[in-house]
């Protein structure tokens, strides 16, 4: 079995769509936790001062009492609902806003991926010794170093930024509401904008770091690779077997072609190849039937039976057999000698319409050893 080192061949691009069908793309929290607080700032910065006035002026409505309204216990709930319905309403836009930018940032690095593969229940997952090898793998070690370092940072910059304005809040209370407003909201927004700082230094970092780990974790090894182009292509043994079983039904079928060829040439029953030439169609004879064995013999049959000259000719038969593909041309190199047989089934064909006596028996034709598989260079070849 071959070890996750041996994976150093990248992956294709089947396996990459397969994963993808399995919600296996890369993300990046710190690329979401960016869009979100920077989509909420910049909202919040540009709505600031309507927000701010919409605040102050339902403080100062709520706020102002009575005799009358303190009496009256049922106008403090609906003083207080109306403040807390007028507060939704003025954040519904921000948080619109940030539910848009964390779903684009979702799908920003990965693309839109529709599966519920990531939340299919899985019996595996509850095996505990599986469970502490995840959580104690190199990539899940290196994530919590990852947040725990980024955390102590921004916890420390956090105290930094409030023990360094603290003198400046303490002098808050003695400024009027709407100015304290006014310096709190500014004071928010400056720590918000040192904190997106750190946050876009540490997603500039991560996006193409999760790009580079999931490549790794796509990575193949050298069998993965074979057996993905087996799958693909088909086994070759099975594809030799599907197209050895593809031609016997081709020279079956082609049985029904024997009773329109010219001639049919024999090796004597073990091969019979049937063919037919038209010198106005066709630029060599084809061949438009061929079988061993059995078909053989039925070829045979059916050749004398519609008076189609059968031949005694091994070594062509065997060639043409071996050589020749049904409904396409001779080879070139048996041109010769299937023009022997031609000829000589001419000379008979006139023989019979004439009556003169037939002429001798069929010589053996000029056939190529090379082209003969009985022939014993073939034979010691193989």
């Amino acid at each position: 079995m071959e070890s996750s080192q041996d994976k150093n061949l990248p992956a294709t691009g089947r396996k990459l769509q397969k994963a993808r069908e399995d919600g296996q793309v890369p993300r990046s929290r710190d690329l979401s936790h960016l869009a979100v607080m920077g989509t909420g700032a910049l909202a919040l910065g540009l709505m600031m001062p309507s927000l701010l006035e919409r605040l102050e002026m339902t403080l100062t409505r709520h706020l102002r009492f009575d005799a009358q309204s303190v009496h009256s216990t049922a106008d403090m709930g609906e003083r207080l609902q109306g403040g807390v319905l007028a507060g939704l309403v003025s954040v519904l836009p921000v948080a619109l806003l940030i539910l848009a930018a964390a779903l684009l940032s979702a799908v920003a690095l990965g693309g839109w991926v529709l599966s519920s593969k990531p939340i299919t229940p899985d019996l595996s997952r509850l095996d505990p010794i599986s469970g502490l090898k995840r959580i104690f793998s190199k990539e899940q070690v290196s994530e919590l170093l990852k947040v725990g370092s980024i955390t102590l940072f921004l916890l420390g910059l956090g105290g930094w930024y409030l023990w360094k304005s603290l003198p400046e809040l303490q002098m808050l209370i003695l400024q009027p509401s709407s100015a304290s407003l006014k310096n709190v909201a500014n004071w928010l927004m400056l720590g918000l904008g040192l904190l997106l700082l750190v946050v876009a230094v540490v997603a500039a970092i991560d996006v193409p770091l999760q790009k580079f780990l999931h490549a790794s974790r796509m990575k193949m090894s050298h069998e993965e690779l074979r057996q993905e182009g087996k799958e693909t292509e088909g086994n070759p043994h099975v594809k030799g077997r599907l197209r050895l079983r593809q031609r016997e039904i081709a020279q079956r079928n082609s049985v029904a072609n024997v009773p329109r060829a010219d001639f049919v040439v024999m090796n004597p029953t073990h091969y019979a190849v049937a063919l037919k030439y038209d010198d106005k169609t066709m630029g060599a004879p084809h061949v438009v039937a061929k079988g061993a064995d059995l078909l053989a013999l039925h070829i045979r049959d059916l050749a004398r039976a519609h008076e189609v000259p059968v031949l005694q000719s091994p070594v062509l038969a065997r060639a043409l057999y071996a050589h020749a593909e049904l409904n396409h041309e001779v080879p070139a190199s048996l041109y010769t000698a299937v023009a022997q047989v031609l000829a000589y089934v001419y000379r008979l064909r006139a023989a019979l319409r004439s009556g003169t006596p037939f002429p001798a028996e069929l010589p053996e034709p000029q056939v190529p050893p090379e082209l003969d598989p009985h022939h014993p260079l073939q034979t010691a070849a193989s």
